[in-house]
């Protein structure tokens, strides 16, 4: 545990507030803040409260916790407007539905003449409590994101407007994979509560993330 390292956390989740911007808020000096994130000091009670009242956390999630304990894992925490798309999507529940989903979304693609398609993927939530506890099966769904001159037949295409979403990009998701990536949702959803973002599943595509080696992971906000 290190207050330290926590504080560091809260300010880069927080936008990259700096040392000097922090200081200014609590009324102390820069050196204070570098002197409390190396460990040489701590707040006092007034200080450390308006720290929690700052940053909407608790004492116990200051001084207990490992905030950032899987920061090193990821990058780029941002808030960017997606633009809209067309998309072509398909569900697959079974014990490994990853695999399966993204095969039926890149072969319509490459069935269109698109060899390098973008495909984004999510947790397909309709799935039973016997699926998931009986035959160990969990759902997953893939979209192909259309180019604007491919139209593909047979397949029912959606809309998507443009909208706001809190992203983070992962470099090696597939290193520690059922771990990473989960937490990169965890990290995000501390991100917009940090921020003052609201999730949102209105009209869009509550949350995906992105295939390839590397990844990145997306949140809808209001």
């Amino acid at each position: 545990m290190s207050f330290g390292k926590n504080l560091q956390h809260l300010r880069r989740m927080c936008g990259n507030i700096t040392q000097e911007a922090l200081a200014e808020k609590l009324k102390v000096s820069r050196q204070t803040i570098s002197k409390w994130e190396l460990n040489e000091s701590t707040p006092e009670m007034d200080k450390a409260i308006e720290l929690c009242g700052l940053f909407n956390c608790s004492l116990d999630n200051l001084f207990r916790e490992e905030m950032g304990a899987c920061d090193e894992a990821y990058t780029d925490l941002r808030v960017e407007i997606v633009p809209g798309f067309r998309y072509v999507k398909h569900a697959v529940i079974s014990s490994e539905p990853e695999g399966d989903a993204f095969n039926w979304v890149l072969n319509i693609a490459r069935g269109n003449g698109v060899e390098n398609p973008r495909v984004i993927g999510w947790d397909f939530p309709y799935v039973s409590m016997e699926q998931i506890n009986v035959y160990h099966m969990h759902g997953y769904e893939a979209a192909w994101i259309l180019p604007e001159d491919i139209t593909p037949q047979n397949v029912e295409i959606k809309e998507q407007k443009a909208h706001r979403y809190a992203a983070i990009h992962i470099p090696e998701p597939f290193k520690n994979p059922f771990v990473i990536i989960p937490n990169a949702y965890k990290t995000l959803m501390e991100y917009m509560r940090l921020n003052g973002l609201e999730h949102t599943d209105k009209d869009v595509i509550p949350c995906f993330e992105t295939d390839g080696d590397s990844m990145d992971v997306y949140i809808a906000c209001i």
